[in-house]
């Protein structure tokens, strides 16, 4: 199609000299000054070690941090000079006073931990600042990088899966699932292709241009330094997709001279080689990574229903990152980042199939203005070739037949900005977005009595979403809270589709639409003491319908689900409760909540026969969302050490004019209960083991509440050991008692995955600590 000549043809182009402009970085980052080493150990008031404690170092070469061992001790190789370094240590409920290094003095330095008085843990997700405010309230959950490394799973979504309230679309994992079926629910509010949660990553939505859906294998494994979950709705601040929360992915940034390699490997023929590399100076810095998954899958049509037709659902992927940085002065750091996914699948028969291409450029400016004023600045864009082919089974599943083919090209142009004055005990943050999407759907349906294409359909389309905000933050005494308002305006502009064969072929014209939202949030906070707080907000939120939902027909197994260009945007409003407790040897979390989203679009039930179901995406009047999500770590900062979370979901349709039946059904793919835990265990000579534990209740998988999915539960293992200064193995165990799931009835049942076991060799060297 033009779309993907036009896109190769700028991708060759560019090839050369980006290789000149990598060469050159890296000669001048190797000219730069050496890092320097800073060790020290971490404590509590008792003088106990405190092992994975967060220390982080500030100073003129920007911000980098690590974590302490088992023993307490740590240490990091600073990029610049270290006089004037600030060093901090901080875990869920613990947090030192900040230490400043005096010249001559980086070594033995020692940061102990007191019971956090104020909650000062503030992510982007939060309150959209990068200064320590207040606290607000907001039920956020932060997965730091021990825990994504410890987690026993390979692919990002499913690490994400120990918060109880995380779910895709479908139950299988990113290793096998068509994009198409992987939008997140949070809070039981479902999803179809896309999702009802924004993900960021560095304050740039990662969420696919076109469809909505996430690209879970997108960002190498080694770019990604933390994630925090941020449920309830975020639209005050980042505007469409975040009714269900928000999920910052914070990249990692490049460092000093480092070397890191990670390869995998075990049964279903699977695959993983994970490298990075990184240069560091006094102001210019320099990071690689890259990722290359395979595996040859699993058949994932229930073996009493496979037939002929039926093969694995797999996938090779590739993805690669480049990220430069340069600091312009301390506090304002420009950087430069790339990166590409490259990705082929098979959907589990000889036809169905899906390919992925998708560049993603970022530029952005972090400044600061003394110690009250931040602020950001970010450019992006991207640009995505999608290509599908769907199919007809008969009920033996012996034969297969051709019905479609599809070519989509999307193209995101973007840019926002914010700023935060601390104006203490107040604080203002204002900021602007805009992005403009473009996108072509190309179709070419194919006769099954005949093999040959039958027609062609050609749509093309745009999106616009322009948006500002403001929020105030303030606290005093005890109490802390944020008001924010957000507007938005999004456009449905240019829509127009071609259809052959015809005599004379004039396209058909969608009118343009544009919407006005207003997006409020009201949160407050009141700390009890130094260890309880409890929480309350009450927000609007919504979500444009993407151009996938309003002009593309999509198919997974045999279950279709037609376009509706006539879909209106979601609107929801929620409003929740909650308490948290922290002390050293526990921290306790609840929260209760209640989401209405009206006019949610939904996959409704048209019509079926024995071997297919098909389904037309409409506005589903209201649907109601009202529950429990619960969080317990129990000593965090022990050799032994566990996690408990339970999400309690009433999850139904409370009006649908159009059929009155579906009144009081639950929301598709959501369970009433889900329930996960982790036990993990550290020795500086035995290594690290952990031991994964999650449970969902049923769920149905059609408005109707026809089909049933049964409740299941899973263990998953993980083992690490290192030996010598660089090296490490690592074991994981998937599905250890082989229940496979259920994961879709199209009205063909599949499974998840059967018992997958995987083991690897982990390199690690920094230069600076060779010397």
């Amino acid at each position: 199609m033009p779309f993907s000549v036009r896109s190769s043809a700028a991708i060759s182009a560019v090839r050369p000299l980006r290789s000149v402009v990598l060469a050159l970085l890296f000669a001048a980052a190797a000219g730069a000054q050496s890092p320097q080493r800073i060790a020290g150990r971490v404590r509590d008031t008792a003088g106990a070690a405190v092992p994975s404690a967060t220390v982080t170092a500030r100073g003129a070469a920007g911000t980098i941090k690590t974590l302490s061992r088992a023993d307490g001790s740590f240490d990091l190789d600073y990029p610049g000079p270290t006089t004037g370094l600030t060093l901090r240590a901080t875990t869920p409920s613990l947090e030192s006073e900040s230490q400043t290094i005096q010249a001559g003095s980086s070594g033995n330095v020692v940061l102990t931990l007191h019971p956090t008085a104020i909650e000062q843990q503030v992510t982007v997700t939060t309150t959209r600042s990068s200064l320590n405010l207040p606290g607000t309230a907001n039920t956020t959950y932060a997965l730091t990088t021990r825990d994504l490394a410890e987690y026993p799973a390979s692919q990002l979504d499913d690490k994400l899966r120990q918060h109880a309230g995380f779910e895709l679309f479908r139950r299988s994992s990113s290793r096998v699932q068509n994009p198409t079926s992987q939008g997140i629910s949070l809070r039981g509010l479902g999803s179809t292709a896309a999702s009802r949660t924004l993900v960021l990553e560095d304050n740039v939505p990662m969420n696919d241009a076109f469809g909505g859906w996430i690209h879970w294998d997108e960002v190498p494994a080694m770019a990604i330094d933390e994630i925090t979950l941020a449920s309830g709705g975020g639209s005050d601040l980042y505007g469409s997709s975040a009714l269900g929360g928000v999920i910052d992915v914070a990249p990692a940034m490049p460092t000093h001279a480092r070397a890191d390699v990670n390869l995998m490997g075990g049964g279903q023929d699977t695959s993983f080689a994970s490298i990075r590399g990184d240069l560091g100076g006094e102001h210019l810095r320099q990071l690689l990574a890259g990722d290359d998954y395979r595996t040859a899958g699993y058949i994932p049509t229930a073996p009493s229903l496979a037939g002929p037709a039926d093969v694995p659902a797999n996938v090779h992927s590739q993805a690669g990152r480049s990220e430069t940085d340069y600091l312009l002065s301390p506090g304002n750091r420009a950087f430069l980042v790339g990166n590409v996914l490259n990705e082929a699948r098979n959907n589990g028969t000889r036809i169905q199939t899906n390919a992925t291409r998708l560049w993603r450029y970022i530029a952005g400016d972090d400044w600061t203005a003394g110690s009250r004023a931040t602020g950001r600045v970010r450019l992006f864009g991207s640009d995505e070739n999608y290509r599908q082919s769907f199919s007809s089974i008969n009920a033996a599943r012996t034969s297969e037949s051709l019905t479609r083919l599809q070519y989509v090209g999307a193209q995101e142009l973007g840019a926002s900005a914010d700023a935060t004055l601390d104006l203490s005990p107040i604080a203002l943050v204002l900021g602007s977005d805009v992005r403009d999407i473009r996108a072509t759907d190309f179709e070419t349906p194919v006769s099954i009595a005949t093999g040959k294409v039958s027609g062609l359909a050609d749509t093309s389309a745009r999106q616009r979403f322009v948006g500002g905000f403001v929020e105030a933050v303030a606290a005093r005494g005890g109490w802390s809270g944020a008001l924010s308002l957000r507007v938005d305006s999004a456009s449905n502009m240019d829509a127009r589709t071609y259809t052959a064969p015809t005599a004379i072929p004039q396209p058909t014209l969608t009118p343009d639409r544009s919407e006005i939202i207003t997006s409020p949030r009201l949160g407050l906070l009141r700390r009890i003491g130094p260890h309880a707080n409890i929480h309350a907000s009450v927000f609007r939120a919504f979500r444009t319908p993407t151009m996938n939902e309003l002009y593309r027909t999509g198919q997974v197994g045999q279950e279709t689900t037609q376009a509706n260009s006539q879909l209106l945007s979601e609107r929801a409003t929620g409003w929740e409760l909650g308490a948290s407790y922290e002390a050293p040897l526990a921290t306790l979390s609840g929260t209760y909540f209640w989401t209405q989203i009206n006019r949610p679009v939904s996959a409704v039930f048209v019509s079926q026969t024995s071997t297919s179901i098909l389904n037309k995406r409409q506005n589903l009047g209201q649907i109601v969302s009202q529950g429990t999500e619960l969080h317990m770590d129990l000593f965090p900062r022990r050799a032994v050490s566990a996690a408990l979370g339970y999400q309690y979901a009433h999850a139904v349709v409370t009006q649908f004019s159009a059929q009155p039946d579906l009144v009081g059904n639950w929301i598709p793919q959501v369970p009433r209960q889900s329930f996960t835990a982790q036990l993990r265990a550290a020795g500086e000579r035995a290594g690290e083991v952990t031991l994964a534990a999650r449970a969902s209740g049923h769920a149905f998988d059609d408005s109707a509440n026809t089909y049933t999915l049964r409740s299941f539960f899973e263990l998953d293992l993980s083992a690490r050991h290192d030996f010598g200064r660089n090296w490490s193995v690592t074991l994981l165990m998937d599905n250890l008692l082989n229940q496979r799931p259920d994961v879709a009835r199209t009205p063909i049942l599949t499974l998840g995955s059967p018992l997958l076991a995987e083991g690897g060799l982990s390199f690690h060297w920094s230069g600076a600590a060779a010397r």
